[in-house]
Order: C-alpha cells, then sequence, then structure tokens
C-alpha cells in the first residue's frame, strides 16, 4: 500500500469537531501544503494551523498533530485535522485534499470502509483477532458487547494464541530431533512428559471451545414467549420490551406473525420473540401459518417462557402464570398452575421485577462471561481444527504423524490471527468498518 488516503474519522457533521485522517507516504507533504508550507509540528503534539488551499483561500483554522509512521495507528505517517465541525468546512478541507498536486501526478484517494485499519493489520500494528474485536466494538450495543469487543481488541485472544503456537512449536521442535537423531544415542524417543504437555494444551483449547460463542452477545439471548391463544403473550412482550410493539385484542388468533424485539437489561442482550397462540387446528389458513413459524421458534429459543396448561410446554420451559389480574390461579381460562415460576401480572406490573431479574440471571448464566474474550465463528472453527489435529497427535506413535498433526496446528493457529488468510475474508471483514476507521 503506497497511495496516501483520508477520510473524516469523527461522526457526521455537523457537530464541535471534525477529524479529518491521512494517511500514507504524502500525509507530510499534504500537511505541508495546507500549512502554506510551514514544517510538521513535533510529533504527537497538538499545534494551531491555518489550513488554506495552494492558492491561498482560508479553509479553516485547525488543530493539527504529525505522527511519523510506523509507530502509528495505521503504521504509516499519519496526520490528524481537527476542525470546527460543520458541513461546508469538512467538504472544503477533503475536496482541497482530494485536488493536491504532488510530484509525478500523485493524488490522495479518498478512504474506503475499513481501510485505515485494514493498513494497521497489513503493517502488523495488529493482528486478525483484535481486527475482529474492533469491528464488535464499533457495533457494540450493549455493556456485555463492549467488555467482550475490548478484550478481543486488546488481545486477549491473541496472546493465548501465541503462547498455544509456542507450546506447540516447542513440541514439534522435540519430534523434529527424534526424526533427524533418533537412531543416534543421545535421542531415542520422547522425552518424558512430552505426552502429558500437550495433553494439557489439547484440555486448555478444549476447555476455551466448550465457552458460549460470541454470536450470542451479538444475538442476544433469545426468549420466546408461547402458549395458546389469548394467554397473554403480547401483552407480556410488550411490558417486557416496555413498548406497545405487538397488537393486543381480546379475540383469539391475533398475533398471526413472529415479532422479534432487541432490548438490553442491565447490559445484557436479549431477543424477545412473541409468536402466534398453539392450537392443532384452525380454519384461518394465515394463522396456521403463525403456529407453524411459531413452533419454529421454540426450537430456536434459548428460553421459553410457558404461558400455557402447566406441564404441556417444551422441555425446559419456565412455566410463567401471566395474569394474575384475573384471578388467583395466573389465567382467566381456568388452568391453575400449581407450581409456577412466575406469578404476574403485565397490567398491574405485578410480578414484572423478579422476572427481569431472574431473566438477567439466566442470560448472564448462559452467555460469554463479561469482560473476556468469546470466539466467533470463524474463530471457533480454526481452534477447533488445532484441537482436533492435537488431538490425533496424541493417538498416534508414528513421530511422522504426530509431526505433521502438529504442523496442521500450527496452521490453524496461523489462520486464527492472520498469518494465513484470504482476501475475501478480509474484504468481508472490513467492510464492516464505517468509512474512516
Amino acid at each position: 500500500m503506497t497511495d496516501t488516503i483520508f477520510a473524516l474519522s469523527s461522526g457526521s457533521p455537523p457537530a464541535a469537531i471534525a477529524v479529518v485522517r491521512v494517511s500514507g507516504p504524502l500525509a507530510k507533504p499534504a500537511l505541508a501544503q495546507l500549512s502554506g508550507g510551514r514544517a510538521e509540528p513535533a510529533p504527537r503534539r497538538a499545534v494551531m494551523r491555518t489550513l488554506t488551499v495552494p492558492r491561498g483561500t482560508v479553509l479553516d483554522q485547525a488543530l493539527v498533530l504529525w505522527f511519523p509512521g510506523p509507530a502509528t495507528a495505521t503504521g504509516e505517517d499519519l496526520v490528524e485535522l481537527h476542525l470546527h465541525g460543520g458541513r461546508a468546512v469538512v467538504a472544503a478541507v477533503e475536496h482541497a485534499l482530494e485536488h493536491l498536486e504532488f510530484d509525478h501526478g500523485a493524488r490522495l484517494h479518498r478512504a474506503l470502509p475499513g481501510e485505515f485499519t485494514r493498513r494497521a493489520f497489513a503493517n502488523g500494528r495488529i493482528d486478525l483477532a483484535e481486527a475482529e474485536g474492533l469491528a464488535d466494538l464499533l457495533s457494540a450495543e450493549t455493556e456485555m458487547q463492549r467488555q467482550a469487543a475490548i478484550a478481543m481488541a486488546g488481545g486477549e485472544l491473541s496472546r493465548l494464541v501465541e503462547d498455544w503456537r509456542g507450546r506447540v512449536l516447542g513440541a514439534s521442535a522435540v519430534v523434529e530431533a527424534v526424526l533427524d537423531f533418533g537412531d543416534e544415542d543421545d535421542v531415542e524417543e520422547l522425552p518424558a512428559g512430552f505426552v502429558e504437555r500437550l495433553g494439557e494444551l489439547d484440555r486448555e483449547i478444549g476447555g476455551w471451545l466448550e465457552r458460549p460463542r460470541a454470536e450470542a452477545l451479538k444475538e442476544g439471548f433469545r426468549v420466546v414467549l408461547a402458549g395458546p391463544p389469548n394467554a397473554g403473550k403480547s401483552t407480556l412482550f410488550n411490558a417486557l420490551v416496555e413498548d406497545e410493539a405487538a397488537i393486543t385484542a381480546p379475540m383469539a388468533g391475533t398475533t398471526r406473525d413472529v415479532l422479534i424485539r432487541a432490548v438490553a437489561l442491565d447490559g445484557v442482550p436479549f431477543a424477545f420473540v412473541d409468536t402466534a397462540g398453539l392450537r392443532d387446528e384452525s380454519s384461518d389458513a394465515i394463522e396456521m401459518i403463525g403456529i407453524d413459524r411459531a413452533r419454529a421458534q421454540l426450537e430456536r429459543a434459548d428460553l421459553v417462557l410457558w404461558l400455557g396448561p402447566e406441564g404441556e410446554g417444551p422441555d425446559g420451559a419456565w412455566e410463567i402464570a401471566a395474569q394474575s389480574d384475573r384471578g388467583p390461579d395466573g389465567s382467566h381460562t381456568g388452568t391453575v398452575k400449581q407450581q409456577p415460576r412466575h406469578r404476574l401480572s403485565a397490567v398491574t406490573g405485578e410480578g414484572l421485577d423478579a422476572l427481569r431479574r431472574d431473566l438477567i440471571g439466566a442470560a448472564r448464566a448462559a452467555l460469554p462471561v463479561p469482560g473476556e474474550a468469546a470466539l466467533n465463528a470463524r474463530q471457533s472453527a480454526l481452534l477447533g481444527e488445532a484441537h482436533q489435529a492435537i488431538g490425533l497427535a496424541l493417538t498416534v506413535s508414528d513421530p511422522l504423524l504426530v509431526a505433521e498433526n502438529l504442523r496442521q496446528a500450527r496452521v490453524a493457529f496461523d489462520g486464527l490471527v492472520g498469518r494465513a488468510t484470504t482476501e475475501d475474508m478480509l474484504d468481508t471483514l472490513f467492510g464492516r468498518f464505517c468509512i474512516g476507521k
């Protein structure tokens, strides 16, 4: 990457301040042109400059910072222009940057989405796992998502992978010594403790694979409200999401389709799902489609809140008596629940706080531990390959096969942090970033 890019790296104007970032070999001469030929300021020190176009027209009074590479966010020479945040100011500076002229006809280019971060990856400032964590951090909407993304972007998984790779590399060196010098007196077989150390690594990786995945944080803890028609599902759904999202009416079959709403309770991400009332037969073809979709949602649920007759819900469902305002049994249908997990009224609010606290506790137990990195699907698949390869290395006695399985584990580790990857995968990842990041 030898060209120089620029983009607005702060929020869309108008704003108090707008930060335009320039990265690449022309960053310093671009600053010099905008500053009327003045030398760049001391590294990492903000100074006031009058920015002008080459003909002298003033663009803005701005704070400018100069960051010489490679010790920068992108690994390249980097300039930041802290402008007044009006639309016209930003547009004028971007137009000026795009039309600056340099030797040999070189020009600055507007950055593509994620191009600054991609350069940081290409220049070794971050690895692929850290880049994925940064992408998650930018899209985080709940406190748990933020904490997990911070851990990943901060290199928690990367440091672990480097440790695992180093241990596999050490084991590979031992096996190679056996292969190279096995016919000599000083090296005849794998040393004592080799299998035990490799087994310990295998169990450690297996423990990580058993952890909840990062997708659970992104999608939220999926809670499906289910039961027969007029059991109070939509009313409870509205109360949980604190919005009149679902239509409620006394007529059976009001809810025809699946309604999903993502919310955060105490920083924990949830996806609440309202469903059509379950019954075996209906003369309404559209209602039957809704019932089929409701049954499909039961298969995807992390937890089902069952508002129907006691004992008739899916395995593991929570028994909810949801209409306590209509009678002591919590159901106007006459179905008495002897041992509901919660007895409540979404109309009066009775019991709702207890249900919310219980849901938050269940979700926290099922989701990744706050503050710890969580594997995404790609990372889990590669770590699974490494785990499988190490497991195979423990089951064979031929040193050649042990060496090959250990090599396969190293390849998987390299893929985890981006030492070996494809351009298509990188395009997909960095396409998640906004322009200017």
